[in-house]
């Protein structure tokens, strides 16, 4: 088969490797769409995976070829999307099936080998049938649309709340359209390009401020009544940033924290204040809930885009062939034009 294969830190080979061997409790599976994720640009290009050589892509969704299993049989031939954090179910977060929480997990794209391939190798567990009217593009999509639905889960609710994203990136996005679906009052973005406001208008998302060209503050002052937010969410990952977040939430308001640091965070004084005199509450979050087949962040997302309240396709900005995968990496690398979600297809 023919596959993207991490030889070494910046070395992505596009060649011919074995077809993994199907086995036990395992399917192989045929890749039909694959969304390349923000943090596969460091892990390609900087970091490296955690052993070489990896095969990378961890958002991704296609067809089941083959099984060994007779009682699985009637998998095969069957469209699926992927969660790929394969949890050890030993450790005490698994015996409690809060699986994203696993402290021995392996991880599809990552730790093993992923979906930037023709086939991947994929324990049962993982699987999730698609509904018919869900395309494989969305489904490619599952991975970010639960951990944005993971992510404001944790806030115990925002209906009725004013919330600002600062970050309106693909997770920034998708947490907006949640947000609209999960009853918010008050809708609020934070970006520096128009075409991100673009984006948003067109997911219904109307209140957008550019925060290279405009005052941040006074944009929340005005559509808060001067009060504040009640939820703010930080999605870029440096401490400008959270700073900001910080200057406008409102006392007693909630802070969440969802990108990953681009170095380590440190806060004046001043700012750190602002944590304790606010009587402020502040949120992580990591991945997102899965159950196998049972209702989690993945069984909430498929009814959420099967029924057409959450619209991911609309946030594709680029879909390639799949053998021009280096052309969408090098997209979002050097960030010469604007992208929300790149996929390949084939």
């Amino acid at each position: 088969m023919k596959a993207y294969v991490l030889e070494a830190v910046n070395k992505l080979e596009y060649k011919e490797v074995d077809t993994p061997k199907c086995k036990s409790g395992y399917a192989l599976v045929e890749v039909k769409a694959a969304g390349i994720c923000g943090s596969d640009i460091p892990r390609i290009f900087e970091t490296g995976t955690y052993h070489f050589p990896t095969i990378p892509g961890h958002e991704f969704a296609g067809i089941v070829r083959e099984v060994v299993d007779e009682e699985y049989k009637d998998l095969i031939g069957g469209r699926v999307g992927v969660f790929p954090l394969i949890p050890c179910k030993e450790c005490s977060p698994c015996k409690e099936e809060t699986y994203e929480l696993c402290r021995n997990y392996n991880y599809l794209g990552s730790r093993c080998d992923g979906g930037f391939a023709e086939y991947v190798l994929v324990p049962i567990w993982n699987l999730l049938p698609l509904p018919e009217n869900i395309s494989f593009e969305e489904a490619a999509m599952l991975e970010p649309i639960c951990v944005a639905r993971h992510a404001l889960s944790r806030l115990d609710g925002v209906k009725g709340n004013s919330v600002c994203i600062f970050g309106p990136g693909t997770i920034g996005l998708l947490m907006a359209q949640w947000l609209k679906i999960m009853g918010a009052e008050q809708i609020l973005l934070v970006g520096t390009k128009e075409k991100q406001a673009e984006l948003a208008r067109n997911l219904g998302i109307e209140k957008f401020c550019n925060g290279k060209t405009e005052d941040i503050e006074k944009f929340i002052k005005e559509n808060t009544k001067e009060q504040g937010v009640d939820i703010v969410i930080e999605g870029v990952g440096n401490n400008e940033i959270l700073t900001q977040c910080l200057n406008v939430v409102k006392p007693g308001g909630k802070l969440l924290l969802i990108a990953n640091p681009h170095s380590n965070a440190q806060l004046d004084k001043a700012v750190y204040w602002q944590i304790l005199r606010k009587q402020l509450t502040i949120y992580g979050t990591w991945n997102s809930s899965y159950h196998g087949g049972l209702e989690s962040d993945w069984t909430k997302a498929l009814e959420a885009i099967e029924h057409g309240d959450l619209k991911p396709a609309l946030q594709i900005t680029h879909k390639l062939p799949f053998d021009e995968l280096h052309k969408g990496l090098n997209i979002m690398k050097e960030r010469k034009e604007f992208y929300n979600k790149v996929m390949i297809v084939r």
